[in-house]
């Protein structure tokens, strides 16, 4: 295995998967307890709306990718806080009007466009030295903040009317937690595809909520847990030369599965 470190492609993506796995486990943790878990799918198909946008203007396409997920979960957010929108409700809104979008702008750009198989599956090993980088500022954005106001974050997650009461920044928190949200799905999507980031949002934490109830104890594991299943899966891909997402999130969801047969069989053992 160890040959495999000669590559340069090979060292970004591993690379690449800790630092991803860092601010999912961040990220994800957030979306869990907020049970916003649909926002992920919601903001990366209103992506699209931005990527037809960007090749029909002739313009970078993730950049207005960036711009519509930006828009798209501060618009989610604003629907739920100020219109008493429901986010579920607010959340298919966005969800197809990005995805009428993008058909529309890809239907009148000339000519085809091959990279949007890129977006909808990523290519993990097309990382290259710039998007380190970049998602490695972005991770330390991410535990800065999460640092710096863990506990306004993890009140409004948790109870956001009586974080309101007590004085605490709801709006703030909720609409930066959103938008960093937004940014990781922009920045990830072209890497991994869409079916490897919900999967990294999302099953390492629940994975860690078998074990655990609190916030922290339940970010740091899930965290451990995405950057051992990356990594393990990484190397198994290249092994046996298969797609490394679709090996990893196999490899998650089987986590999840056996975590749930032992949780039940410890849980038994201990009412008997």
């Amino acid at each position: 295995m160890t040959e495999f470190f000669q590559y340069t492609f090979f060292r970004n993506a591993l690379w690449a998967m800790l630092l991803i796995s860092l601010a999912g486990g961040i990220i994800g943790t957030y979306i869990i307890t907020r049970r916003l878990v649909s926002i992920t799918g919601g903001i990366t198909h209103a992506c699209f709306g931005g990527l037809g946008l960007g090749y029909y203007l002739g313009m970078n396409p993730i950049l207005m990718a960036g711009v519509f997920a930006v828009a798209s979960s501060v618009g989610v957010e604003w629907m739920s806080s100020r219109l008493k929108m429901r986010e579920d409700s607010a959340i298919a809104v966005i969800w197809s009007l990005g995805m009428a979008l993008g058909v529309l702008f890809v239907f009148l750009t000339p000519g085809y466009v091959p990279e949007l198989n890129a977006f909808l599956f990523g290519n993990i090993l097309t990382i290259g030295t710039g998007d380190l980088w970049v998602f490695g500022v972005y991770s330390l954005v991410v535990v800065l903040f999460f640092a710096c106001f863990s506990r306004k974050i993890v009140a409004c997650a948790f109870d956001a009317d009586f974080a309101r009461v007590s004085g605490l920044p709801v709006r703030f928190i909720n609409y930066t937690m959103t938008i960093l949200v937004a940014v990781c799905i922009v920045l990830t999507i072209r890497l991994v595809g869409i079916m490897l980031l919900i999967s990294m949002l999302t099953v390492p934490v629940l994975v860690a909520e078998t074990w655990n109830h609190r916030f922290m104890g339940i970010m740091l594991i899930s965290t451990v847990i995405s950057m051992a299943t990356s990594v393990a899966g990484i190397f198994l891909a290249a092994a046996v030369d298969v797609p490394c997402s679709a090996i990893i999130v196999l490899i998650q969801i089987s986590g999840y599965l056996v975590s749930r047969v032992i949780k039940d069989f410890v849980v038994r053992r201990r009412m008997q």
